[in-house]
């Protein structure tokens, strides 16, 4: 039991510098929300790739027509005139055809050879834009931007040390059920991960705006060639020319989708296996930490109800379990409150998932560890019909094309 009570002590401390972490993030919500509008808005170009029909889709196409900017065009790139997505997007584009001062094409990039195909897919899109766009903003066809989105994304590379700002994705479930409701609870400690910190934070490639001229002194064409993860491969290029990435609340972009079981280890364990692959050191850290919550929480409360079926004494341990538990539910509920403040206006959403995320976070570090005891096993992944083997962060194998 010593050893428990050590290993137990260890969990409150972590917690507690967790919700200081929770505390901090919910600071720095507050401040960026505050700011007021910039008036630095060059002309900008919006990359969306595309493939299959996301769920939303329609809505999410529509709300890139819909943004407060005054200067920007769209271009849709999949690898094949056949997308089943290019439909939608013609729809949406006609409907839109009245408003003259957003320009939108559709790209064909064709089929990849070398790096995943939204990579490939980015690698062509980049060569069609506009001569006259300062910045490149690259946006995912699951996320839905609200109004403001473009303009706030944009705003911090005013300051031309920027190398890039990103937001980042949260779930919000259409009809719910339990599986959805996880990934939302799963994706939440990875969005309070970013914050002030500007040299931790790492590129969303759902919501990332970079100067088009610091994207071509990075030579990121040429860095993406190879590659599977097209933000994690811009992280890693700006970090190494020491360009520190803007973290901004206000984009952070809901993403309207519901999931199964079988769909949420899918999305999970492919996000730790291209972690493991261009991250090390955080699969690492996942690793390690879900493997400690798991053993010491949950082996804790067999460990309790094993004793207490034996009537040895177990009130201390009680007692850590349930400030290990508090803990959680409170840096749950700081996260909580920040994201209402960029997401107010999915307040409804919001509100539905709330049990979860106060609630269910324990359950969360058990899918952790499965996926990156999955991702230690294997670097196949299959992402929008596709089977990829990550031979490393400069080399993508295509194993299999859905027909």
């Amino acid at each position: 039991m010593l050893a428990f009570y050590f290993f137990a002590l260890v969990l409150v401390v972590l917690g507690i510098s967790s919700l200081k972490g929770g505390l901090e993030f919910l600071k720095y919500v507050r401040h960026e929300m505050k700011k007021e509008g910039s008036d630095f808005t060059p002309p900008a170009s919006i990359i969306a790739p595309c493939r299959g029909l996301d769920q939303g889709l329609e809505e999410n196409l529509r709300a890139l027509w819909r943004l407060d900017y005054p200067a920007y065009e769209i271009l849709f790139v999949t690898d094949s005139a056949n997308d089943p997505a290019l439909a939608l997007v013609e729809k949406v584009r006609s409907d839109f055809a009245s408003l003259r001062s957003i320009n939108s094409r559709v790209v064909i990039a064709g089929v990849t050879t070398e790096s995943g195909q939204k990579v490939h897919n980015l690698r062509a899109a980049v060569k069609e834009i506009n001569p006259e766009s300062l910045v490149l903003v690259f946006v995912d066809t699951d996320a839905r931007p609200h109004a403001s989105w473009l303009g706030s994304l944009i705003a911090p590379l005013a300051d031309e040390t920027v190398g890039a700002a990103s937001g980042y994705r949260w779930f919000i479930p259409v009809r719910g059920g339990f599986w959805s409701h996880m990934r939302s609870v799963w994706n939440a400690s990875i969005a309070s991960a970013l914050g002030s910190q500007r040299e931790k934070n790492f590129c969303w490639g759902g919501a990332t705006a970079i100067r088009r001229e610091t994207f071509e002194r990075l030579n990121m064409r040429e860095r993406w060639r190879g590659t599977l993860s097209d933000d994690f491969a811009l992280t890693r290029a700006l970090q190494q020319e020491h360009l520190p990435i803007h973290f901004v609340p206000d984009c952070l972009t809901a993403s309207f989708e519901d999931c199964s079981f079988t769909e949420l280890l899918e999305f999970t364990t492919r996000q730790l296996k291209i972690t493991r692959v261009y991250a090390t050191h955080l699969w690492k850290a996942v690793f390690a930490g879900s493997a400690f919550f798991v053993l010491i929480f949950f082996g804790g409360i067999i460990l309790v109800t094993t004793r207490a079926f034996q009537h040895k004494p177990v009130l201390i341990a009680i007692i850590l379990l349930i400030v290990i538990y508090l803990l959680g539910i409170a840096k749950s509920y700081v996260r909580w409150r920040a994201i209402k403040l960029p997401l107010a206006q999915h307040a409804a959403g919001l509100k539905r998932g709330q049990f979860a995320h106060l609630f269910l976070w324990p359950l969360a570090t058990f899918i952790y560890l499965h996926n990156a005891i999955a991702a230690a096993l294997s670097q196949k992944i299959v992402w929008r019909g596709l089977t990829y083997e990550l031979k490393s962060p400069t080399e993508t194998d295509i194993m299999k094309r859905q027909k």
